[in-house]
């Protein structure tokens, strides 16, 4: 039997293994993104009709809030570094910095909410990446692979530090990758982005964790 990591995409592989992977402890993490057990599945042919999925209309952009204004600019600028067009990143990048500053705070930000605000999401990309396969869009198709992975690893920690607390983050570091938003816990980052590929130095150490 093959597990296969719902976030890297890493196989663990029972046949190439000294130990079956139902006999691996509950704390054992993917060697490659540190996602936890729990976050494998079994492989299994995946078969998906974008007849039975919703269908999604375009956003009105009006309707959206500071907070998801000010991400849509931020995936925009990247998407413009990616294709060269530093001048069009720029621009976008403003814009998201001026959206950020003006996110109101949170009254209720707790972590029970985020952990469910993040299981929705995941919840609905089988019908977006439908969508997206259905206009043969490459593009808007690799942003819902990284989405989706990056999201899930969003939900792995979230649960995990549900479980753990504080302790979780003692004696260690936060990196954040600068290309896709992938977040890894551990001393250094990884040598490349467990999502989308790239080297250790796009990852950026975040800063101003309070380790009270």
């Amino acid at each position: 039997m093959r597990y296969v990591c719902q976030i890297c995409g890493y196989v663990y592989d029972d046949s190439r293994e000294k130990i079956p992977f139902s006999e691996l402890p509950e704390d054992w993490k993917c060697p490659l993104c540190g996602a936890l057990k729990a976050d494998f599945k079994a492989e299994e042919p995946v078969t998906v009709s974008s007849s039975s999925m919703p269908k999604y209309e375009q956003t009105d952009l009006k309707k959206l809030s500071v907070g998801q204004l000010a991400a849509v600019c931020s995936n925009l600028s990247r998407g413009c570094e990616k294709q060269y067009k530093s001048k069009e990143a720029e621009l976008f990048r403003q814009l998201a910095d001026y959206f950020t500053a003006n996110i109101p705070p949170v009254n209720d930000a707790e972590m029970e909410k985020l952990a469910q605000m993040l299981t929705e999401d995941i919840s609905e990309y089988p019908a977006v990446r439908a969508c997206v396969d259905e206009a043969k869009d490459r593009g808007a198709a690799r942003s819902c692979v990284w989405g989706e992975k990056v999201t899930r690893m969003l939900s792995s920690l979230v649960g995990r530090y549900l479980r753990e607390g504080e302790t979780m983050l003692e004696g260690t570091e936060v990196w954040l990758c600068t290309v896709c938003g992938f977040v890894y816990i551990g001393e250094t980052p990884p040598e490349l982005c467990p999502v989308c590929k790239v080297p250790a130095w796009k990852f950026e150490k975040m800063e101003g964790r309070d380790r009270r």
